[in-house]
């Protein structure tokens, strides 16, 4: 299985390196601020910060970016962004969310509608159900063997593990994120990432054309300046991801 991170990991290296870095910083740093303004501009006292912040050190966003859009959120003249998702279904009937932040409600979701659209889609089906929310843990495939992060995963109060060349993705219920990230981080020092994830509880396989018309779709809806991430349960083999984004 190849799953939607592997497919942002590709497109990532296929396109214009500078420009899709951009894009992520600007979504990360909307994201730090709008968890600094929620709460303390503290990282320590603000888990929700923590976690942006922990994102924005995985795709190495400068430290001073970071210190700046946490610095935005206590300006008179910070934007106010409201969190928004959606939900729908792509080509092949794979099920799609679609989070994001955004100051103008009204565009984002006509946005969205419109790429569903244009590439075979239907938005307003309720699949959140298909779905667990979960808290999500990242480390690198080499930051120790299966058998260690799952004993440190275990031992740190997590309900599952999943390890593979790509890296090891540890899950924990919602409400037990920030203890067992920190439990993790005194062992295995700072995670690749550490946050509330939609993972799918079935997954559905897609080929050829269909699995050609999705993958445009979601690349599309990570293109969008105010969707922040993109969640759905298709399943490709590796050959095949990787043929259809050369």
């Amino acid at each position: 299985m190849a799953g939607h991170s592997q497919f942002k990991n590709i497109m990532f290296k296929k396109g214009a390196k500078d420009a899709k870095r951009a894009k992520v910083f600007t979504k990360l740093a909307r994201e730090i601020t709008v968890a600094a303004k929620s709460g303390l501009p503290d990282p320590d006292k603000n888990p929700k910060l923590r976690a942006a912040m922990i994102a924005a050190r995985k795709e190495n966003m400068p430290k001073d970016n970071i210190e700046r859009a946490i610095k935005k959120a206590q300006g008179a003249d910070a934007e106010n962004y409201e969190e928004v998702r959606y939900e729908g279904r792509g080509p092949g009937a794979v099920a799609i969310i679609v989070e994001g932040l955004t100051d103008n409600r009204n565009r984002t979701a006509s946005d969205v509608r419109s790429l569903f659209t244009k590439y075979g889609g239907s938005l307003g089906e309720t699949v959140s159900y298909m779905f667990d929310r979960l808290g999500q843990i990242q480390y690198p495939a080499d930051k120790a063997s299966s058998d260690e992060i799952m004993e440190a995963a275990i031992e740190a109060g997590a309900d599952d593990v999943q390890s593979s060349d790509q890296g090891h993705d540890i899950f924990c219920k919602t409400e037990d994120l920030n203890d067992v990230r920190e439990a993790l981080e005194k062992r295995l020092g700072p995670p690749l990432s550490a946050r509330f994830v939609w993972r799918p509880q079935t997954s559905v396989n897609v080929e050829d054309d269909t699995a050609a018309t999705l993958l445009k779709l979601i690349e599309a809806l990570d293109d969008n300046d105010d969707v922040q991430q993109v969640y759905s349960n298709f399943e490709m083999s590796e050959a095949a991801l990787a043929k259809l984004t050369a």
